[in-house]
């Protein structure tokens, strides 16, 4: 329904008179308008370029028409504003002027200093990558949910959605049992009580595709909104979100200009399924994991791409993680596969309280939202604790209810994975009652936690080191992880001298879109890890 305003190119005067109609009514209107500006290039795609291979008859015609600048120079002179001879000379001025610049250009140095206004309080060199302090007081956490979890009988909402507000905030309350949901909702609300304005933008946001985050009420009886995240306190920030058209390619586009401009806002992109980013790879590699090296432009915009294998078919398994990884040097990006709510709290707090930008790219759960071992407790989210790039087997920690496991010098098969595998190995493991395999998860893929992990590695003298993912051997972190994990062993001289592979083998397709399959090859997996032979 956009107005399109169509000029011709050789009249420069209408040209102007049609930008100022499109540009009045853009203001007035607040609407979309085009101006088709019909034109031609004199030679082709550039001066060195020979447009007459391709297009011989269009550029025979293009070579006799006069250039705007002569059809309305000869205008204006048949109009008496100017002589044919002064008209000549300022042609002749300006060519002169071109010249000039053009030899001045090839000795100026130009000072590029993209860190001022806004961005004056952030750091252009390097970040130093930091668990930071990210944790928040219980009783605001406590304040907080309360605020957030609390919604009055007028608001009139669903029944069921009542029941699962009041679910976070006993939770909350008692202080165990934290979901991923009820964890994002608290980094969201200490942000935005700390003065950090939070956009999520993406498909279905609002509700959660998976219908788990509920940021968006609606009344029962008039359909009118309440977003609890903006009745926290009258001096809080604006939580701003945004569901979006499957348009991946301009919403994504829009969101990391965003993130250019206010970077004390969270500004988070979301994927319906992680795989939609596919449609905005040339954001992705143009600019998000590559801006920064090519023009000094920092950003600290989060990706949330929902992964996991629950048996669903290719388009809706895999946020294709090695494609990110692929992307990552040079500290980059961050690529994180978290396996904690608390870990995912963490994250992104530790996004705005850090003094740098860098873009972070999180594999969020779809099984885990609602996992009964995925939980946390309310001590993880306390200032005690912080983001942590690599975490042990729940085994090893005081009062865990999983089987009692070897001293780690007796351990044989240490397994490093990432991810929703996780709970399902250690599944597997008390079923098969092995207390010589132990699970170590590395949260943070990228940049690579090669001193937290050897300082680990070093109490498992005996043991032989795997990898185990659900993607293909092609695909998922493998071929990346295998480098950084190999060249941990050979730092601190461990015994093994190679991680080994424990997966699905390659594929041309992300998974396969047979249930049974899917379940058969999980179980070879399970099996192989779990297994007593190495």
């Amino acid at each position: 329904d956009a107005p399109i305003i169509h000029v011709n190119g050789d009249d420069p005067e209408a040209v102007v008179y049609a930008s100022r109609i499109a540009t009045e009514f853009r203001l007035k209107f607040n609407r979309d308008v085009v101006i088709d500006l019909i034109c031609y290039r004199r030679f082709g795609h550039n001066e060195g370029d020979e447009p007459s291979f391709t297009q011989p008859l269009m550029y025979k015609k293009i070579k006799s028409h006069p250039s705007p600048i002569n059809i309305y120079g000869e205008k204006l002179v048949k109009e008496g504003l100017f002589s044919d001879e002064s008209l000549k000379q300022k042609l002749k001025n300006f060519k002169d002027l071109l010249d000039d610049q053009f030899k001045n250009a090839k000795n100026y140095k130009p000072k590029i200093e993209w860190f001022e206004g806004t961005w004056s309080r952030y750091k252009p060199e390097k970040g130093k990558d930091k668990r930071g302090a990210t944790g928040s007081d219980i009783n605001v956490l406590k304040k907080i949910s309360e605020k957030i979890n609390t919604i009055s009988e007028e608001k009139n909402i669903h029944k069921t959605i009542r029941k699962i507000f009041d679910a976070r905030k006993k939770v909350v309350s008692l202080g165990h049992g934290i979901d991923w949901s009820t964890a994002e909702a608290l980094a969201f609300g200490t942000l935005l009580d700390e003065g950090y304005p939070v956009r999520l933008v993406g498909q279905d946001s609002g509700r959660g595709t998976f219908s788990q985050r509920h940021s968006v009420l609606r009344s029962q009886i008039d359909n009118s909104r309440y977003i609890p995240l903006n009745n926290i306190s009258k001096d809080q920030k604006k939580f701003e979100i945004v569901d979006s058209f499957l348009s991946e390619l301009a919403v994504l586009g829009f969101e990391y200009g965003y993130s250019l401009v206010e970077p004390n806002t969270l500004t988070l992109w979301e994927a319906q399924f992680g795989d939609f980013a596919n449609g905005a790879q040339v954001i992705i590699d143009q600019f998000i994991s590559s801006g920064e090296r090519k023009w000094q432009r920092a950003s600290g915009l989060v990706m949330l791409l929902p992964h996991g294998y629950e048996g669903q078919g290719p388009e809706h398994s895999s946020a294709r993680l090695e494609r990110f990884l692929q992307l990552c040097s040079n500290d980059n990006m961050q690529v994180m596969n978290c396996t904690t709510p608390a870990n995912y709290f963490h994250a992104l707090r530790r996004q705005m309280h850090r003094d740098f930008r860098k873009p972070l790219i999180i594999m969020t759960p779809k099984s885990l939202l609602r996992h009964k071992r995925c939980v946390s407790e309310i001590s993880d989210f306390t200032k005690q604790n912080s983001f942590h790039r690599v975490l042990e087997d729940h085994a090893y920690e005081k009062n865990s209810k999983l089987l009692k496991l070897e001293n780690h010098n007796k351990i044989e098969k240490v397994v490093l994975c990432s991810g929703k595998i996780y709970f399902d190995l250690l599944d597997a493991r008390e079923i098969a009652k092995n207390k010589k395999v132990v699970f170590i998860r590395i949260e943070q893929l990228y940049p690579f936690p090669a001193k937290t992990l050897a300082r680990i590695l070093k109490k498992y003298k005996k043991a032989h080191i795997f990898w185990c993912q659900e993607e293909p051997k092609n695909m998922g972190a493998w071929n990346t992880m295998r480098n950084y994990i190999d060249r941990t062993l050979e730092i601190i001289e461990s015994s093994c001298k190679g991680v080994k592979y424990i997966g699905r083998k390659a594929s041309s397709t992300t998974a396969t879109g047979n249930l049974n399959k899917h379940l058969a090859q999980q179980k070879e997996i399970l099996e192989k890890v779990v297994s007593i032979e190495n």
